[in-house]
C-alpha cells in the first residue's frame, strides 16, 4: 500500500483545492463548467501522486489565459465524424474539459458500436493523463489516450543528439473485478516536467536519462537547458532505446497522423494533439469473460515472487490509487513549489488560498 504522498508536507483538502484552482480560473476568465473540468483533473492528479503534471501546471495555464493562448470559452470544431469516430478542431479550448468533452461523445458509441475515437488537433494542454482513467475504466469500458506536442521537441530519436519530438505520452485503463489496471507512461526516460522541476531543486537525476549536445549521457538535468540544448533519452536509454523512439512513433501516427496536424505544418503556441479511444468489452468477448482474463492476470502478477522480498509485485496504478485512498482522507500533500508558486495568482486574481488541514 501506498505511504503518504508527502511525509511531513502540509495537507489541504481535495475539495478545497478544486475550489481554489476553479476560483482562480474562473477568476481568469474561463467558463465555470470548463473551469471546473479543469480543475477536477489537475487536482486529481496530485491525489494519485503525479504532482508534476497537476497543480503545479495551473500556474502556466493562468498566464496561457492572460495572454489569450487558451480559449476561454466555446465548443470544439468538427472536422469529420462517422458513427464512432470523429477529428475535432480543439481551438486551443482546455485540454482537460477537451479530453472529458470526447470521453462523453466516444462512450455512447463505444456501446453501440463496440469501439469509438475522436482525436483531437490544436487542444491546450491535457495535464496528466492517468487523471481520467478510473471512472471510465470503472464504468467497464477499456480506454487509450495518447498526446504528442508540435510545438515542443525534446527528445532524440534512438541513435540520434537532436530533438524531434515530445516524450509522447499514452495512458491505459483496464478494468478488472476490482481496482482497474492504470498505465500511464512516456515514450521517454522522463519527461519535461519533471526535468525542469529537477533543474530548478538543482537535483541531478538518478540515471543518465539525458544526452548533453554532444550527445554525451549524462544525469545532469540541465543540459535540455543550453544552447545548444540536449535532449531526453527515449525509452530504453543507450541500451534499449529502439523501443521507445518505437512507441513514440507509433504515438506521433496516432495524434498528428490520424488528427491531420502535427510537426510537419506550422504550428504556435503550447499545446496538444489527442488520440482517445474507448472499447467496450461486451462487443467482444464479452465483459464477463474480459474481466476474468484482467483478474487473473492481476493476481499471477501479485503472486510473482518479488526481487526484493520487503517490495511485492503491484500493478499499475495500485501505488497511485492507494495514494488517493489516503489522501481523500487525510488531505493532500502538495508538492512544496506548487501554492508559492501560485500565490501571485491568487493575489492578483482575488481568490483566497486554502488553509492547511490542521
Amino acid at each position: 500500500m501506498a505511504g503518504p504522498a508527502r511525509s511531513g508536507a502540509s495537507r489541504y483538502a481535495f475539495d478545497e483545492l478544486v475550489e481554489f484552482a476553479g476560483d482562480l480560473l474562473a477568476a481568469a476568465g474561463l467558463g465555470g463548467a470548463q473551469a471546473r473540468a479543469v480543475a477536477e483533473v489537475l487536482a486529481e492528479a496530485d491525489l494519485l501522486g503525479h504532482d508534476t503534471h497537476g497543480l503545479q501546471l495551473l500556474a502556466s495555464y493562468l498566464a496561457e489565459l492572460e495572454k489569450g493562448a487558451m480559449t476561454k470559452d466555446g465548443e470544439p470544431r468538427v472536422l469529420a465524424e462517422r458513427a464512432s469516430v470523429a477529428t475535432w478542431d480543439g481551438e486551443r479550448l482546455p485540454g482537460p474539459w477537451l479530453v472529458r468533452h470526447a470521453i462523453d461523445w466516444a462512450r455512447p458509441r463505444a456501446q453501440m458500436h463496440g469501439a469509438a475515437t475522436v482525436v483531437i488537433r490544436r487542444s491546450h494542454h491535457i495535464a496528466c493523463l492517468a487523471a481520467y482513467l478510473e471512472p471510465v475504466a470503472r464504468a467497464g469500458l477499456m480506454m487509450v489516450l495518447a498526446s504528442s506536442d508540435p510545438t515542443v521537441a525534446s527528445v532524440a530519436p534512438f541513435g540520434g543528439t537532436q530533438a524531434v519530438y515530445t516524450p509522447n505520452p499514452i495512458a491505459i485503463g483496464i478494468p478488472t473485478g476490482g481496482d482497474p489496471i492504470m498505465i500511464d507512461i512516456s515514450a521517454s526516460v522522463t519527461t519535461n516536467g519533471m526535468t525542469a522541476r529537477l533543474k530548478n531543486a538543482g537535483v541531478r537525476g538518478e540515471h543518465a536519462w539525458w544526452l548533453d549536445a554532444l550527445g554525451q549521457p549524462t544525469d545532469d538535468p540541465g543540459a535540455l537547458f543550453t544552447q545548444p540544448p540536449g535532449t531526453i533519452l527515449p525509452l530504453g536509454g543507450l541500451d534499449a532505446g529502439h523501443k521507445g523512439y518505437g512507441l513514440a512513433l507509433m504515438i506521433e501516427a496516432l495524434t498528428a497522423g490520424l488528427a491531420g496536424f502535427g510537426r510537419a505544418d506550422v504550428v504556435t503556441g503550447w499545446g496538444a494533439t489527442v488520440y482517445l479511444q474507448l472499447y467496450d468489452p461486451d462487443a467482444f468477448g464479452g465483459t464477463g469473460a474480459f474481466t476474468w482474463q484482467t483478474d487473473w492476470l492481476a493476481a499471477a502478477c501479485r503472486a510473482s515472487a518479488p526481487r526484493v522480498p520487503e517490495v511485492p509485485v503491484r500493478l499499475p496504478g495500485e501505488r497511485g490509487l492507494a495514494r488517493k485512498r489516503e489522501q481523500l482522507r487525510a488531505g493532500v500533500a502538495l508538492h512544496p513549489a506548487i501554492l508559492p508558486a501560485l500565490a501571485p495568482w491568487a493575489k492578483k486574481l482575488a481568490v483566497e488560498t486554502p488553509v492547511p488541514m490542521p
